[in-house]
């Protein structure tokens, strides 16, 4: 007889609890602090029966409105009704379990077989402020616009059998470009989905993780791979043509108007033309004073 090993929420560990109170959405964070204080960083916003602030509510609901069984007459305890719901959470969908004539369970596959799908999730590294270490108990995808939260879940569970604790997502909506500005950059629409870890998974290939010497050899083939600062020179090259192309008695020099020396010659020709300016206005009142006393006299 196989068994399952399943690993439920209430068992996570607590820095996955604390990564999943800091990925509060922000609307959801200012309502609960308007009740409690703020969370600390760093730590979980749990209960001391494991219960998060939104399952804490639930069953103080349920609670009042006597939805909960009655256990030797008081209703079922928050760490029991936290364990059934969690059990809820992680079964197997598509499965239910007959029990035999010798009394054991059989699991049977309710409805069609399903297979893989034919969408492509995109793992991306994780946005981390700067000052901040990365998070290991989050991963970030892109995924397409029509998958929902329930598929992400089954996904990870039945492709990579990876547990997830929360899923936030969020659509990135691509600009309209405009008929009177030319289109130079294109953009894609996408969904965005931040999924919370049981198990800690940190991005491959991380540079500050590297040595000095593997970190070296790495940026030197990823830009001779894609380019990145040969093309932030471009960019800032043509950024600063279209900006300045449109100036009177301007010619474009090449990227050497970027240099010290080009700038401080700029500079320099400023300075003496606003001199000259100085001096001439100066030569004119002196010549004007010059006629009024030749007047007088």
């Amino acid at each position: 007889m196989q068994s399952t090993l399943r690993r439920l929420y209430a068992t996570i560990p607590p820095e996955a609890a604390a990564a999943r109170t800091a990925s509060t959405p922000r609307a959801v964070r200012l309502r609960r602090l308007r009740k409690r204080p703020a969370v600390p960083p760093g730590q979980s916003d749990v209960t001391k029966d494991g219960l998060t602030p939104t399952e804490h509510a639930r069953y103080e609901r349920l609670r009042a409105k006597g939805d909960l069984e009655i256990s030797n007459g008081s209703p079922v305890a928050r760490a029991e009704w936290l364990q059934k719901l969690n059990a809820r959470r992680s079964r197997i969908r598509g499965i239910k379990h007959v029990t035999k004539q010798d009394g054991e369970l059989d699991a049977q596959v309710v409805g069609q077989k399903i297979y893989l799908p034919n969408i492509v999730f995109r793992l991306v590294r994780n946005h981390t402020p700067p000052g901040q270490p990365y998070n290991p108990y989050e991963a970030t995808f892109r995924i397409p616009q029509s998958v929902t939260k329930t598929d992400v879940r089954s996904y990870l569970a039945a492709v990579y059998g990876v547990k997830t604790t929360y899923i936030r997502t969020d659509n990135y909506i691509a600009p309209v470009p405009s008929r009177s500005k030319p289109k130079s950059q294109s953009y894609r629409t996408y969904k965005r989905a931040v999924v919370g870890l049981v198990d800690p998974f940190f991005y491959p290939l991380r540079l500050e993780d590297m040595e000095e010497k593997e970190r070296e050899e790495r940026e030197k083939w990823i830009e001779e791979t894609y380019k990145i600062k040969e093309t932030l020179r471009e960019q800032k090259y043509e950024l600063l043509r279209i900006s300045r192309s449109g100036s009177k008695d301007w010619r474009w020099r090449g990227s050497l108007v970027l240099k010290r020396s080009a700038i401080l010659k700029l500079v320099a020709e400023r300075r003496a033309e606003r001199e000259g300016i100085i001096e001439s206005q100066a030569e004119a009142i002196r010549a004007r004073r010059n006629e009024t006393s030749t007047a007088e006299n």
